[in-house]
């Protein structure tokens, strides 16, 4: 069943459920109302016919005349004489006079229902002024006359709920057809994410929590079409990449296998082909660890210095640096608390450093500080920074400058900051005009607060 469906028949199951169990309180309490209601009327209108009667009962009038007033006001009553236990006048047939004396209705004058038989009757009792006279009127509405009323206006009050039940049904339909039609459209999109037509995915109107959706499954689509995109670029630069030293050694390996080469130029040939056999393994290498880094889930953190973590990077590349004349500036504070996996957060560090020792003419600095509640390390270099259409693409796989050699190297950093819950990114430097590598990590405390 689809969801439309259901939500239409849990909303108006629920009016249903509703409806009844308010349909039926209703119908008990009306019968009280009716009741209390009636008997306040016949009190009215008993007080205003005692009222009358006392003042003609004084007069020289016969009983007969008394008698012919009460019958013309076409109610049911009694007039009852206390002092002599009897029924003076009665509108009803003498076998319910009789049957009420049965009941002993008359003596009780605290009862307010009477019961003959199956029928039961509503009364009002009204003692004439004076009280010595003992004379009492008694008014009588029988209660299968309120039960009537009582049927008229459940009949009116059914009419009503269902009048009512049917708007409130449409607008159900209605309000949940202006839910489920965004998240029918949604699943349309979804198809067309799954057969990869990111082109033609469509945004989608909606409201509150739909749209939060909608924009996550768009962001999503983007996500998968970029993915998807360097992926491709991906293995097209890595077959580029592994084919070119290939190749050389194929080359050199046929040619000494051939005769081709021979004296300085077979060792000279040899040379290149372990020279390249060594960059193959640099590259499957590096291939291995940035497979290991999307799929491993090992990441064991530790505090650690960043002084020191920094001090331990200048060490590792400090032959580099000698050989390529580079001066490394450091300012670290002293208190710079790094939540790292230590080997691939040195491993992160070196591979921009090396990157930077590549590109520098003269000077690099390192600069770790924070700011904005996160932990920023800088490297910077005075050499040519990194082009402008290279910027949005230089973290990718096998992308490189003209100085690069595998192009993994920043994969890889971007890589383990990520896994460190962090970001890096890279822009020109205000100082030494080259290359700045920003890496934004959260501060020390916000990771103690998560393992507490």
């Amino acid at each position: 069943m689809k969801l439309r469906s259901q939500l239409t028949l849990a909303f108006t199951g629920l009016l249903i459920v509703v409806l009844t169990v308010t349909g039926y309180l209703i119908y008990s309490l009306i019968l009280d109302i009716l009741v209390q209601d009636e008997q306040r009327q016949l009190e009215e209108t008993g007080e205003l016919l005692a009222n009358f009667l006392t003042e003609q009962y004084g007069t020289t009038k016969d009983i007969h005349e008394f008698n012919q007033f009460l019958n013309d006001q076409e109610l049911q009553l009694f007039l009852y004489d206390r002092n002599m236990d009897t029924v003076l006048f009665s509108t009803m047939p003498n076998s319910v006079v009789a049957g009420f004396f049965q009941e002993n209705n008359f003596a009780n004058t605290k009862e307010t229902m009477w019961q003959l038989g199956n029928d039961r009757f509503v009364t009002s009792r009204i003692l004439f002024n004076p009280d010595a006279l003992g004379l009492e009127l008694i008014l009588l509405t029988p209660m299968t006359d309120l039960h009537e009323i009582q049927r008229n206006f459940i009949k009116r009050l059914f009419l009503i709920f269902l009048i009512g039940a049917l708007l409130a049904i449409w607008l159900s339909y209605y309000l949940t057809n202006t839910l489920v039609t965004p998240l029918t459209l949604l699943q349309r999109q979804l198809k067309k994410i799954e057969k990869r037509q990111f082109d033609d995915v469509e945004r989608i109107k909606a409201t509150g929590e739909i749209k939060e959706v909608e924009q996550s499954v768009f962001e999503m689509a983007n996500e998968l079409q970029r993915y998807m995109s360097s992926q491709q670029v991906f293995f097209q630069n890595a077959s580029h990449e592994l084919k070119t030293p290939l190749m050389t050694i194929q080359g050199y390996a046929e040619g000494i296998k051939d005769g081709v080469f021979e004296g300085e130029e077979k060792d000279k040939g040899l040379e290149l082909m372990v020279e390249e056999v060594k960059r193959l393994k640099v590259i499957i290498n590096e291939m291995i660890l940035l497979a290991k880094l999307d799929t491993e889930k090992t990441y064991e953190p530790i505090m650690l210095s960043g002084d020191v973590l920094i001090d331990a990077v200048i060490d590792r590349l400090f032959p580099m640096l000698t050989e390529n004349n580079i001066r490394v500036d450091k300012q670290v504070k002293e208190d710079i608390q790094i939540y790292a996996d230590e080997e691939k957060m040195l491993r992160a560090l070196s591979n921009i450093v090396v990157n930077a020792i590549r590109h520098a003419k003269s000077r690099i600095r390192i600069h770790a500080y924070t700011e904005h509640k996160q932990l920023m390390i800088t490297v910077e270099d005075d050499g040519d920074g990194v082009a402008e259409d290279l910027i949005p693409h230089i973290f990718h796989r096998f992308i490189k400058g003209k100085s690069g050699e595998s192009g993994l190297g920043l994969a890889i950093a971007r890589a383990i900051i990520e896994q460190s819950d962090g970001k890096i990114s890279v822009d020109r430097s205000p100082d030494l005009e080259g290359a700045r590598f920003i890496i934004m990590l959260p501060v020390v405390s916000n990771k103690r607060e998560k393992q507490g």
